[in-house]
């Protein structure tokens, strides 16, 4: 059966109709993605850089801070862009770009903050073998399962949506292409569909926060027969990741373990998890990991140095 698209372009509503209120977001989002991508690429970059920061650990948050990057792109542009237009539109193939890439990274940095999960378990309840089990290759392999598996979940979403007719209305009351504002504008009955597409989302969300909450009892376990310091070093380190995985999961449940709708909460649930979570986690880690904040400063003084000469 052919695909019908009489749609050829849905329009946002955004965050809100007031042109005032359009204004003072467009300067508060446009700054907010600014500090975004400047964070996180001095994140990168001064994991790449610093010799210090060569351990798995940190090669998996340098890979984090690039993932948010890309994935509050996928976003955040259209949305400062868009709170200056008069007409908020994007066209049925670039909703479906959006949805796609969206998905894939959200879904990578899921896998992704797993993976950092069983780092940790490694490096603290295997800290003998940690450099043998934690090789450059078995890095590499995981990292390339993140990102198969982030492009595997997106595509399962995008194809139960992408064949579905779309013949009007075409209004989404949102400021992005989001799954379930989408799935209410299909002119054929998608209550199967939706219950498939939080079905995956859900059961992605749910599997790896149960194997994430896993890695972290038994370290705790393990943690009990070390010393004072020992656990004071490691809880700090496992504090950082666990505050980014409640921030990343705590709207992942909101969205996904509830009836496939839409509420009028749903935006302000989407900025904190498309821009303020990508904003906070390389805060987060640099504020509280003393070698990353040394090896910032390190690398500070040798730009400035560099400059001099």
């Amino acid at each position: 059966m052919a695909i019908i698209h009489n749609v050829t372009e849905f329009i946002f509503l955004g965050l809100s109709p007031n042109q005032e209120v359009q204004r003072v977001c467009f300067v508060i989002f446009l700054l907010l993605y600014t500090a975004i991508v400047l964070g996180n690429l001095l994140m990168v970059v001064t994991v790449a850089a610093s010799r210090s920061l060569g351990s798995p650990m940190y090669f998996f948050l340098g890979s984090l801070s690039f993932v948010e990057i890309c994935y509050s792109s996928t976003t955040a542009p259209k949305l400062i862009f868009d709170l200056l237009a008069q007409k908020k539109s994007i066209s049925v193939w670039g909703c479906m770009t959006q949805l796609f890439f969206i998905h894939f990274f959200g879904g990578t940095e899921m896998f992704l903050l797993t993976v950092m999960a069983y780092d940790r378990y490694v490096a603290i309840c295997k800290p003998l073998h940690y450099t043998s089990i934690m090789n450059r290759q078995v890095c590499a392999v995981l990292m390339g399962t993140a990102w198969m598996g982030g492009f595997v979940h997106s595509f399962a979403q995008i194809l139960l949506i992408f064949h579905l007719p779309f013949c009007g209305p075409n209004v989404i009351d949102h400021y992005f292409c989001d799954l379930l504002p989408v799935l209410k504008l299909a002119c054929s009955d998608t209550f199967l569909i939706g219950l498939l597409i939080v079905a995956n989302g859900g059961t992605l969300s749910v599997i790896s926060f149960v194997v994430l909450l896993a890695s972290y009892m038994v370290i705790l376990f393990h943690l009990r027969t070390q010393s004072s310091e020992g656990r004071c070093k490691a809880l700090s380190t496992c504090g950082s990741h666990v505050t980014v995985v409640i921030l990343f999961f705590g709207p992942c449940v909101f969205i996904y373990m509830r009836p496939s709708a839409t509420l009028p909460i749903d935006k302000m649930v989407a900025v904190f998890y498309t821009v303020i979570t990508p904003l906070l986690n390389p805060v987060i880690y640099s504020l509280r990991n003393a070698e990353v904040k040394k090896a910032m400063k390190t690398l500070w003084i040798r730009t400035i140095k560099v400059d001099e000469k």
